[in-house]
């Protein structure tokens, strides 16, 4: 589920003994549901995790390895779509084992159960979005969509709705968007990546993947470079402008080539750009989870989910937008005007102080016209 944003952790034991007596602090134990699911119209498949917090003897890190302790014995779940107040579709959560939780936490790990259903992505195809399955049709932006999770066949059921995150956009679309980290060799730039509308976000992150092709035998293979650009709080429909170091762009590429005697070249692919927004839901409780900067620890608890038979809850069911754009390094020699890095940057790859003794060299055809071959073109 693209990349998750939250990890649970849940620690519920301490026992206390006194030379005299044993200290008992389970007391009487709420049945407590824990549900984090983010919808993303961007996406086909759309997960949610159900789990359950657990009370039991003995300690507390070691009944969290065991799977079954967070697990329901039932769950029927669906999630309906909503348009002008009347569902339109309703779709029913399967369950499935996936093999990527972190290991190195306090629960049980790599399996873990979540509950999914599948449409297609925004973007897809349009007339396979309006086959014979209506299911399948992506989600749409502007509906509502309402989840519901009974538990244990009737025990207690558990509610949430959301909006869709819809309408970020940004000018790094645009064919010509052109990337400026340096000017002179050894003098660097600021560049900012604009999103030029938030849409209904209320907190917008940047980041940026660069990918380069080392070359073994004449073989390329591909490395991405993460690079964070930043996160913020932003009011819908406004703009928001990601400031991205010059100097940083450089150092960040130096510290992730590979250390391989083998490496004949690289190459700057290209530069894979994605924008998050997240609804004012995910918003408010990533406000209420960040780190306390008080003395005084005591803080407040959010979630937009609602449960019945006086169960407890945690948790959100929201949703966030992705923007994702691919700036290739170049197209074709046709295009030769258009390019993910200007020429100077270019040439700062190649042979500025920070990575110019990393064999990088510019297939670019516009480094490569015959007979007026830039200094740092590939040979």
């Amino acid at each position: 589920m693209m990349k998750r944003l939250f990890s649970i952790f849940l620690l519920a034991a301490l026992f206390l003994q006194s030379c005299s007596e044993d200290v008992q602090l389970t007391g009487d134990f709420k049945e407590t549901a824990v549900v984090y699911g983010l919808l993303n119209h961007a996406d086909s498949l759309h997960y949610i995790k159900i789990t359950r917090a657990f009370i039991g003897p003995g300690n507390a890190l070691d009944i969290a390895q065991i799977p079954d302790s967070s697990y329901f014995d039932q769950v029927d779940a669906t999630v309906s779509e909503v348009v002008n107040g009347s569902v339109t579709r309703t779709w029913q959560l399967v369950d499935t084992m996936i093999q990527d939780k972190d290991t190195n936490g306090y629960f049980y790990g790599p399996e873990q159960k979540v509950f999914y259903f599948k449409t297609l992505a925004t973007g897809t195809n349009e007339a396979i979005q309006t086959s014979s399955n209506p299911l399948m049709s992506s989600l749409k932006p502007t509906a509502t969509y309402r989840f519901k999770a009974i538990i244990n066949n009737g025990e207690f059921e558990v509610n949430g709705e959301t909006e869709l995150v819809h309408g970020i956009t940004s000018n790094a679309v645009s064919q010509n968007y052109t990337f400026k980290f340096a000017s002179n060799p050894g003098e660097y730039i600021s560049t900012g990546l604009a999103v030029s509308n938030t849409g209904n976000a209320y907190v917008v992150h940047g980041q940026l993947d660069i990918a380069i092709n080392e070359f073994i035998a004449g073989v390329p293979i591909t490395k991405l470079v993460n690079w964070p650009i930043g996160e913020s709080d932003v009011l819908p429909n406004s703009s928001k402008t990601f400031s991205m170091n010059g100097r940083t762009f450089y150092e960040m590429i130096k510290q992730k080539v590979t250390s391989n005697n083998l490496i004949e070249k690289r190459t700057l692919k290209g530069i894979y750009i994605t924008i998050t927004g997240g609804a004012e839901e995910l918003y408010n409780y990533m406000t209420v989870n960040k780190p306390s900067s008080s003395l005084a620890q005591s803080k407040p608890s959010y979630t937009n989910l609602s449960v019945t038979n006086n169960k407890r809850v945690v948790g959100i069911f929201s949703s966030r937008q992705t923007l994702k754009i691919y700036k290739p390094f170049y197209t074709s020699p046709q295009q030769a005007y258009i390019r993910a890095i200007d020429k100077k940057s270019t040439r700062e790859l190649c042979q500025g102080p920070i990575t110019g003794t990393y064999l990088f060299c510019s297939n670019h055809p516009g480094d490569n016209v015959v007979g007026q071959e830039e200094s740092y073109a590939c040979q």
